[in-house]
């Protein structure tokens, strides 16, 4: 493996939580090169181990999951890799993925010291991913295997059932003093005008009340 992907691959494991970095017979390393590339993701690299094969560097784990571009006809199962991510979160020991060359893979023998092998799904007109990058997307499927419901945003309070039903109860005055519904001519705006707010699971409270002070607003001026 070249350096610079060595540090790439330690700077897209450190941005999900994955630190453990196990080498088999790298290239060059350590090297400026991977130093460069994994901006601030030094100590995941000073603390990578190297091994001279890859049955020795995941002798300590549960499962391995190798990553391949191609099926194979004598290989175990391929999985989809946010089944496979979903897997791995739910064993308790240690978990390796597995990456190989760039530029050939994994070998035979590599391929057979995993249990798994996974896929990512890609465009067939140019599936090509380099090291790092498939490094990245795995991280990210274990992350989000780990932390489903992770939002970056500041969480705002929700609208309870209180909220919405004085919603629809300002905007139903709001249809009437306004003429658009008539109760009387049997309209079914109510009951859409409620489907139409439970599609909105989410909806903060907040919200609520920009919609009634709108309402608010418009009803002053009839």
């Amino acid at each position: 493996m070249h350096p610079g992907n060595i540090g790439s691959a330690a700077r897209a494991m450190k941005t999900m939580g994955i630190t453990d970095l196990r080498l088999v017979q790298p290239e060059k390393f350590p090297a400026k090169e991977a130093e460069w590339m994994a901006t601030n993701a030094a100590d995941v690299l000073a603390n990578a181990s190297v091994h001279p094969s890859l049955t020795e560097a995941i002798e300590d784990c549960e499962a391995a999951y190798g990553l391949t571009a191609r099926s194979r006809e004598w290989a175990p199962a391929t999985l989809d890799l946010r089944m496979a991510a979903g897997a791995a979160r739910a064993l308790d020991g240690n978990v390796a993925f597995v990456f190989g060359n760039e530029q050939a893979g994994l070998t035979n023998e590599e391929m057979f010291a995993c249990q798994h092998l996974v896929h990512i799904p890609a465009s067939a007109e140019f599936s090509s991913l380099n090291l790092a990058q498939a490094v990245q997307v795995v991280a990210y499927e274990l992350y989000m295997a780990t932390n489903p419901a992770v939002h970056p945003g500041v969480k705002q309070k929700l609208a309870t059932v209180a909220d919405r039903e004085g919603l629809y109860e300002h905007l139903q005055e709001a249809a009437v003093k306004s003429g658009f519904h008539v109760p009387e001519s049997g309209s079914k705006l109510p009951e859409r005008l409620r489907r139409l707010f439970s599609r909105v699971p989410e909806l903060e409270r907040e919200e609520v009340n920009i919609v009634r002070g709108l309402l608010k607003a418009l009803l002053k001026r009839l």
